[in-house]
């Protein structure tokens, strides 16, 4: 059983599945999972997009799904016989399903871990009781696991397979219309509707003040797949500011750029792999903050500075995300060549640090390993058995 409640998650499960069936064909696979999952395997019943969530108090729209989903998952682990559990992040589903999984005698494999170390601390001490191997993919929780008695081992990161451009940026140039003579800025509002909602009229405006200096800008925006395309042109109506909204080459739009503003998350990393300069962004709902404020402890919120464990490049959160500040911020960096220069410098050593690629094929070896070796062990107590008998 796999589950990945939400689309980065469906990305990697799908990676690490395919990776798995190549090693045996004839794996079974049953759980949650987004379009890449349910495409490999058709047992993958319940959809990731229905249970996919930001923050807390955005849980209780998708309610409804995800008890159901539970209430299915738990009855195939106690009924139907299950070789591995295989989990990935969604820590508030998941470790519910990981304690029904140890009750029954089941290995549980967590890929991509919850981020504990950034809030929940005191979660790793379940998890050591649940889970048999953490497959981590970010080098500093190896130490935090293992001073707590968990079995983690460094994959490497999983983007270091995918984030990879297809075009040159002279061919992208061409191919997206830009006018080389310009400063190109991406504009990066997340992949869900819920953040741009929130994060892109704020962008926009603050797109529009950039681009008061007649000339010297032009704005792209990669749509992700995950978005709805009428919801986001609808909020784009609304401004004046001309921007180039580009399908289908996510990486090749994110590398054509010389500046990002990005939503945190993910797109971070992505960025920073490509060596981007940024501006990090973040607005969610009031409740949520609070509650964020009062449980996380990490210095940073942007998985970029989080691994170069410095402040790296600015981040905006909440109510100092405005459209001046993300503007002022922007052209600090960007009137900035020196600066501009240190910080693409930087996201190489963050790059660097995050492994060598190959980490889907890595845990699909951890994966098959696990079920061998629970095979290996009902075969010695059956034998076991039947001399006792």
């Amino acid at each position: 059983m796999i589950v990945a409640g939400e689309a980065s998650g469906d990305m990697h499960g799908a990676n690490l599945l395919t990776a798995l069936l190549q090693i045996n064909p004839h794996v079974e696979i049953r759980g949650v999972g987004g379009s890449r999952i349910r495409s490999l395997c058709p047992g993958v019943a319940f959809n990731a997009s229905e249970m996919a969530v930001v923050g807390f108090t955005e849980v209780w729209n998708r309610l409804p799904a995800i008890l159901r989903a539970y209430r299915q998952l738990k009855w195939e682990l106690e009924t139907i016989h299950f070789d591995l559990l295989i989990l990935i992040d969604y820590p508030f589903f998941n470790l519910k399903l990981a304690r029904v999984a140890k009750k029954q005698g089941i290995p549980v494999l967590y890929y991509i871990s919850p981020q504990i170390w950034a809030w929940r601390e005191g979660r790793v001490k379940q998890i050591a009781r649940l889970v048999d191997r953490m497959a981590v993919i970010f080098p500093f929780e190896v130490p935090f696991y293992q001073r707590n008695n968990v079995d983690a081992r460094f994959m490497g990161h999983p983007l270091l397979d995918l984030v990879r451009p297809e075009l040159t940026r002279q061919e992208a140039l061409r191919q997206f219309n830009l006018d080389e003579g310009k400063t190109t800025v991406g504009l990066l509002p997340g992949s869900r509707d819920s953040e741009v909602n929130c994060v892109l009229p704020r962008m926009l405006e603050a797109a529009a003040i950039m681009d008061s200096q007649e000339g010297r800008f032009q704005f792209v925006l990669p749509m992700a797949p995950t978005c709805d395309e009428s919801n986001m042109f609808k909020i784009m109506s609304k401004f004046k500011v001309k921007v180039q909204v580009l399908k289908d080459r996510y990486y090749d739009v994110i590398n054509v750029s010389d500046f990002l503003i990005v939503t945190s998350g993910t797109a971070t990393l992505e960025a920073a792999l490509l060596g981007v300069p940024m501006v990090i962004v973040y607005r969610t709902s009031l409740l949520t903050y609070v509650l964020c404020r009062l449980f996380v402890s990490v210095k940073h919120i942007g998985l970029a500075n989080i691994v170069a464990e410095k402040h790296l490049v600015p981040e905006l959160i909440q109510h100092r995300m405005t459209p001046d500040r993300i503007a002022q911020e922007s052209l600090a960096i960007l009137d900035n060549p020196a600066r501009m220069s240190w910080i693409r410098q930087e996201l190489l050593h963050v790059k660097n640090k995050l492994g060598e690629p190959g980490a889907s094929t890595k845990v699909a070896m951890l994966a098959y390993d696990l079920i061998v070796a629970g095979d290996r062990d009902r075969n010695c107590s059956q034998s076991l058995g039947k001399v006792a008998w």
